[in-house]
């Protein structure tokens, strides 16, 4: 199947995907409503070597880097996101999560304190706490050990806590999640009522329903008997029935003499209004209702 044809039958189905689109739409809506926007504060501090580590520098702390620092910059942190320091660090008033680790690609004991939450304010303030916090933790390991000050590390704020910055990867995944989803879902609707459409037979065109005739009535013979009309109730042109006997010369010379001379009866049936053929009866004109005796 190319994108033409997904086209037509998207266009042809557009009422299964126009629900679909809305739902969608709503699904991302809900996402921009339900998912708040997170805001993130950072800042980086450096561990520097001791007054008396630096001596030999003049004491520039920046020269002397040692790779301890770099294992100290690994226990702060793992002390920093202990579940007691985050208790501590909330009850001086500081809110959101707390993530404090070596910086990547630190080429010394650099160290990330980052602070994330809804708050933009807040995220601020709490970064800023969190940076102090780091540096009062720090002395308090150095102070159970009995560390003398001149011999203990110090902790320096290299980028101050920035201003929060909005963090929109998440909620902009979870909308890309919810409009694909709904795409898809939106998708396979309109192909699955075009798969059920194509598999159903066509309904047989509806043929125009014409009138019944009425059947024709079949002719019954009539089994009536007709009496005879009397002679007086004959029309004109019905009496014109006689009875003649054929002439003599018609008669057959091979006859019998035997044979009765009773001539044979002809009916002839005729209009009255035409006349009877003369020459036919050879003279012998026949007259209506006259039988011959």
């Amino acid at each position: 199947m190319d994108l033409a044809e997904i086209f037509r039958v998207t266009r042809r189905r557009w009422y299964v995907l126009l629900p679909g689109l809305l739902l969608t739409a709503g699904l991302i809506a809900a996402v921009v409503m339900l998912v708040p926007v997170t805001y993130q504060s950072q800042s980086t501090v450096q561990l520097l070597n001791s007054q008396k580590a630096t001596a030999a520098y003049d004491g520039n702390p920046f020269l002397s880097t040692q790779t301890s620092l770099t294992g100290m910059a690994d226990s702060l942190a793992r002390n920093l996101n202990s579940d007691g320091s985050v208790r501590e660090l909330k009850s001086r008033g500081a809110g959101g999560k707390f993530e404090a680790k070596i910086a990547d690609n630190a080429q010394g004991p650099l160290m990330w304190l980052t602070v994330t939450g809804t708050d933009k304010a807040a995220v601020l303030a709490s970064d800023r706490i969190l940076t102090t916090y780091a540096g009062e933790r720090l002395k308090q390991f150095q102070e159970q050990q009995k560390v003398r000050p001149q011999a203990m590390i110090r902790l320096w704020p290299i980028v101050e806590p920035q201003p929060p910055v909005a963090q929109t990867k998440t909620r902009l995944q979870y909308m890309i999640m919810a409009g694909l989803g709904g795409l898809v879902l939106s998708l396979v609707a309109v192909f699955y009522v075009e798969a059920r459409r194509r598999n159903r037979p066509a309904a047989p065109p509806e043929e125009p329903t014409r009138p019944v005739e009425a059947a024709e009535p079949v002719p019954t013979a009539d089994t009536r008997v007709t009496a005879p009309r009397p002679m007086t109730e004959e029309s004109v042109s019905e009496q014109t029935i006689a009875l003649r006997t054929p002439p003599a010369w018609a008669r057959s010379a091979n006859r019998p003499a035997t044979e009765p001379r009773t001539g044979r009866a002809a009916t002839v049936v005729a209009p009255a209004a035409e006349p009877l053929d003369e020459e036919s009866t050879h003279g012998q004109r026949s007259h209506t209702g006259q039988r011959d005796r």
